[in-house]
């Protein structure tokens, strides 16, 4: 049996990846209910990254690709296809679109000031449209996901390996299983995961009654859903700070309502709810997905690899972890859970853009300075 500790977006998708290649799969949450956290609060926009290339923006870019077809194919009524226009943060940011064009997933559009006037803007410059992006219902899908395997309500407080299975403890109980996958987002404490150096990433969104008919999706330095049953969504990931709630003061939503005011008619917005959550992100903001390093022992057995020593690796046994998503955790979730069952069960090595073990020489060496 596999343990996945952890319901929201990695972790359910995990689970279903892992189930449907033929797994025994145990998912896991400290709530009673999937996507309790970051993942039920986020705004769930599926697009494409924009940007001068490199390997984050074609990762991301391969990972929406799977993520529109895997939504499409599995989750047709709780993802909206209406397109996202990619617009600049300001008059810098617009000089720097005519460099990421020749990037650009395809198919996109360019859109003028004129045609995103059409589309109820202002202040907008115009900028790339996606037709087949979107966003997608988060709490639907996780729920659905979790609700068709199964979720055992516990807080795993401890993990102990015995015998070539893992023992979970918590909530006064004791579980076995002969595999584990860690999906806990950004409350990572249950190992040592000091060299994956995740984070926190405070996300807040707003869900809107209004008359206004939003054709598409778009997104600045936030998101705003296309209109559907008289609501729109209106969030983004946006605060780094360690104590969210005192930085925002209570009010998680009002800088993002001015911002969209600026650039499209909300007078009639009403909120209906609040939602908001930490999302995790790995020390170089790409995903996590695999085995995991033994920080202990490889300390313990070889201390000289704080002074720039290479020595092999050891891996906790019948250990992976899938985490580190950010904000972006709908488009890459599904990708990233279906290299994961192909590690676990097939043995198909994990690409290493997202090897967790990419991160660990050069924060271990930090420690011998």
């Amino acid at each position: 049996m596999i343990a996945v500790i952890g319901a929201g977006v990695a972790g359910v998708m995990a689970a279903r990846f892992l189930k449907a290649a033929g797994a025994e799969v145990l998912l896991i949450d400290r709530s009673h209910i999937p996507a309790s956290g970051g993942s039920g609060a986020a705004g769930a926009f599926v697009s494409p990254k924009i940007g001068k290339g490199g390997p984050l923006q074609e990762l991301t870019n391969e990972a929406f690709a799977f993520a529109h077809r895997f939504y499409r194919e599995n989750f047709p009524d709780a993802f909206h296809a209406d397109g996202v226009l990619r617009i600049p943060k300001n008059e810098a940011d617009e000089a720097k679109f005519r460099d990421y064009e020749a990037f650009n997933y395809r198919p996109y559009e360019v859109w003028s000031r004129e045609e995103a006037e059409r589309a109820g803007l202002r202040n907008v410059p115009g900028g790339f449209f996606f037709p087949d992006a979107g966003d997608a219902d988060a709490q639907a899908i996780c729920r659905e996901i979790g609700n068709g395997i199964g979720l055992r309500q516990m807080a795993v407080e401890r993990l102990e390996a015995r015998q070539g299975s893992w023992l979970l403890h918590g909530s006064g109980e004791v579980l076995k299983a002969e595999k584990v996958v860690l999906a806990t987002g950004y409350e990572c404490d249950l190992l040592d995961l000091r060299y994956l150096g995740i984070k926190g990433l405070w996300g807040s969104r707003g869900d809107y009654a209004t008359s206004r008919k939003f054709p598409i999706s778009l997104h600045r330095d936030f998101s705003l859903s296309s209109t559907r049953n008289g609501r729109v969504k209106l969030g983004a990931t946006h605060v780094k700070r360690p104590h969210p709630c005192l930085a925002c003061d209570g009010q998680p939503l009002k800088e993002l309502e001015g911002k969209a005011s600026w650039i499209t008619d909300t007078s009639d917005f009403r909120l209906l709810e609040t939602f908001c959550g930490m999302r995790s992100t790995s020390r170089d903001h790409f995903p996590t997905v695999g085995p995991i390093i033994d920080v202990p022992r490889m300390l313990e057995e070889h201390p000289s690899v704080t002074r720039g020593a290479k020595v092999p690796l050891i891996h906790h046994e019948n250990l992976v972890i899938l985490n580190g998503l950010g904000g972006r955790g709908f488009v890459f979730a599904p990708l990233m859970a279906k290299w994961l069952a192909q590690y676990l069960l097939e043995g198909t090595a994990v690409d290493a853009r997202v090897h967790p073990d990419r991160l660990f020489y050069k924060w271990v060496r930090r420690l011998g300075n």
